[in-house]
């Protein structure tokens, strides 16, 4: 099954888009699968949690997971980083995320 997830990328342009809930994505991975950001600039860690460089901005009031310990401490030390700061890469695509509002943060130079 498909969820709709709006993203808006660091041009401010907004992308509804629909993510499979049966591949164990997570939002980073979506991220680059429809090439929101450009190759190189989002997920350069591979998705362990070691960069902030998919950190985005949950507009949206869903419950989401809580952040991991990992989690907690990259955001620790990112830039940009806002209450609502959370890695792309920790937020794994489920179907309680149906109409997920989320904004790339800008990226880290």
């Amino acid at each position: 099954m498909d969820i709709k997830i709006k993203i808006t990328d660091r041009e401010g342009v907004a992308h509804e888009i629909d993510a499979p809930t049966d591949m164990n994505m997570n939002l980073m991975e979506v991220v680059r699968s429809y090439e929101l950001a450009p190759e190189g600039t989002i997920g350069i860690c591979g998705g362990m949690a070691m960069c902030a460089s998919c950190q985005c901005y949950v507009l949206s009031d869903h419950v989401l997971p809580e952040k991991s310990d990992d989690e907690e401490a990259m955001l620790s030390e990112a830039f940009n980083v806002q209450e609502n700061s959370r890695l792309g890469c920790q937020l794994h695509i489920s179907e309680d995320m149906d109409g997920l509002e989320v904004q790339l943060a800008p990226e880290e130079l």
